[in-house]
């Protein structure tokens, strides 16, 4: 039998799994339909299908098309299973990028991805475990009015700390989609950070086409 190389086994390991969890996920419903015999509404869970799904498919496609290049195969697997791309699987990938001096589409960036955002995976569920066994005692704490602006800024000064080392690299690269979103995010209401998922994606494909305009006009 011929031993597959690493990419191979890769995608055959991450098929079977993201497979298998999707089976998982959707089985859960399933069983609860059958065991409490409560079927639901098939016209009102199509007509919310159709109201809702559509948005998802365009989601998913456009995670897969700007994501999987940063994160490299297996960690766009790992990613796409444990889920919080955006908010922590890809900020950890990146940081580790940055770190060991490779890029995402190396054979070493490929390796250094997949085992940042495993690692940022187990951490994620042992704090989760930490936090499920912890939460009645340390809820007086959490939730003291002199911590609530601390907790509100962890995402921003994530985020912050990444960009000051990719912004000043490249700055010209960085104005385009920064005032892009400042705009989108003052003058559009409905968008807030409940709509990060969306927006990153979107501010990626951006940035991509305004980088491709300003390296054929020779500015890059």
């Amino acid at each position: 039998m011929k031993k597959l190389s690493y990419m191979d086994s890769v995608h055959a390991d991450g098929t079977v799994w993201n497979l298998s969890v999707m089976v998982l996920l959707l089985l859960f419903p399933v069983t609860v339909a059958i065991v409490f015999n409560a079927a639901p509404d098939w016209g009102a869970l199509l007509t919310g299908l159709i109201a809702t799904a559509p948005m998802y498919w365009a989601v998913g496609v456009i995670e897969t098309i700007t994501y999987v290049p940063m994160l490299g195969a297996g960690g766009s697997y790992l990613s796409f299973v444990t889920g919080n791309i955006s908010n922590l699987k890809l900020p950890c990938a990146i940081n580790a990028l940055e770190q060991n001096e490779v890029s995402a589409g190396s054979e070493e960036g490929e390796v250094i991805s997949t085992i940042a955002i495993a690692v940022s995976s187990i951490v994620t569920t042992i704090i989760i475990v930490i936090g499920v066994i912890l939460i009645v005692p340390l809820t007086p704490i959490l939730e003291a009015p002199v911590l609530e602006p601390a907790f509100a800024q962890m995402l921003p000064a994530l985020f912050g700390g990444l960009g000051v080392a990719f912004v000043s690299k490249n700055w010209k690269i960085a104005v385009a989609p920064v005032i892009l979103m400042l705009i989108l995010f003052i003058f559009v209401p409905a968008l807030d950070a409940g709509t990060v998922g969306i927006m990153v994606p979107v501010s990626v494909l951006f940035t991509i086409g305004v980088a491709r305009v300003l390296y054929k006009k020779g500015v890059l």
